[in-house]
């Protein structure tokens, strides 16, 4: 029987010596470093790609660009539609607000229908003040080309250098936009 356990024993050896059980080597430092080569191919492929990377990221940021000022431009678009619309509804009233005013003039102080159109006219000039329309002060004012459209010129020492003596037709502006010029005379 000793034999048995003698020729079991050395089977056991032989199956722990073998490489699994073997305890593995560490690499070397020298070893666990790999070294790449790169061809001079290879180096052009990754510029190109590079290239593209970077061409690609610039379209991306145009586009973003262009993006944000159409949305900006059509934003803005949308706000002075509102206003262009309503000056080109308030224009032909201002035509009528001048015939009420030439109907006014033709009747005397006192006349119960002038005192009847004085009501009409005040009433119109109060939905349009609602409106943001605005009388443009032309009547003693300094000549201003933006806001007057000078018919006729005179030459008056009383009066100041380009200065409106007389008004032909009012002016109104809505806001900042000019709706009608005022018809005007200018001095010296």
């Amino acid at each position: 029987m000793s034999e048995n356990v003698n020729q079991e024993n050395k089977q056991e050896q032989e199956n722990t010596d073998t490489p699994e059980t073997q305890p593995q080597q560490e690499p070397s430092p020298e070893t666990a470093e790999e070294t790449f080569t790169v061809t001079r191919d290879q180096m052009e492929k990754m510029e190109q790609l590079a290239k593209m990377v970077s061409d690609a990221s610039d379209k991306y940021l145009r586009l973003a660009a262009e993006y944000d000022n159409f949305r900006k431009r059509t934003a803005k678009e949308k706000e002075s539609l509102y206003g262009d619309a309503k000056a080109d509804t308030v224009k032909p009233f201002l035509e009528v607000l001048d015939n009420l005013e030439r109907g006014l003039a033709q009747f005397e102080e006192g006349d119960p229908h002038r005192q009847g159109m004085e009501m009409i006219c005040k009433q119109f000039m109060t939905v349009l003040e609602k409106l943001g329309v605005q009388q443009i002060e032309a009547l003693g004012q300094p000549f201003d080309p933006a806001r007057h459209n000078a018919v006729m010129h005179v030459e008056d020492e009383s009066a100041g250098e380009n200065t409106v003596v007389e008004v032909f037709q009012q002016g109104y502006a809505l806001g900042d936009k000019v709706l009608r010029f005022a018809m005007v005379k200018v001095a010296n």
